[in-house]
């Protein structure tokens, strides 16, 4: 845990808060460029009295990114909206069933090195919900706090030889996390809690991350 980060109550003050912050940015869709689509989350829940978010680790036995940190979500099956799709892995892979109701807004889509544009989603659980992974997609679920996510020393950049662009990573539950899944909270947190304007589509995932 960072210390020396203000506390965020889960309440609805920090739900309205959220949802006006995102109401206010201007969320962008990337071009489809041939890239297929998919859709992550970003659920915000409650960890005692303070308010977190649902991060998950990918199961060893995935054939694609197996171990990687990650949010909830995958590929946009035929025939469902990008919101269904989001709707639907929260479902899957850590049990929890929302709908439209629970969402508070989009953020900007991500264009990944390896040929998808993530859209992602807020969603804001306010029941008394307990996830539960499905071992055939995830490992362990984390709730990370706000607070943690809101440090000033949990965002860091970095400059790789393989690329003029900044290089994201995220100081959390010890460990580091990377883009894509580090640039979409990083945008929650600059957007959602801060009320910044800031755009992530830049920022740079790690090599072997591309393919």
């Amino acid at each position: 845990m960072l210390i020396g980060s203000m506390t965020y109550p889960f309440d609805d003050t920090l739900k309205q808060r959220i949802r006006t912050h995102i109401h206010q940015f201007d969320d962008r869709r990337a071009p489809e460029d041939g890239l297929k689509h998919a859709a992550v989350s970003v659920v915000v829940i409650g960890h005692g009295d303070e308010a977190a978010f649902i991060l998950t680790k990918r199961s060893p036995r995935l054939n694609a990114h197996s171990g990687q940190f990650a949010l909830p979500g995958g590929r946009v099956d035929t025939g469902e909206t990008p919101l269904e799709a989001a709707l639907r892995e929260i479902r899957e892979e850590i049990s929890v069933s929302l709908s439209a109701d629970h969402l508070l807004g989009t953020l900007d889509d991500y264009p990944t090195r390896s040929g998808y544009r993530i859209t992602p989603f807020v969603f804001w659980v306010g029941e008394d919900i307990e996830p539960e992974p499905n071992p055939g997609e995830v490992a362990p679920i984390y709730k990370v706090l706000l607070r943690d996510l809101a440090h000033p020393e949990t965002p860091e950049f970095a400059d790789i030889p393989e690329s003029d662009r900044p290089l994201i990573r995220l100081n959390i539950v010890n460990t580091q996390v990377h883009a894509p899944t580090a640039a979409v909270i990083y945008q929650f947190r600059e957007v959602a809690i801060f009320g910044r304007d800031t755009r992530v589509e830049h920022l740079e995932q790690p090599v072997w991350a591309w393919s």
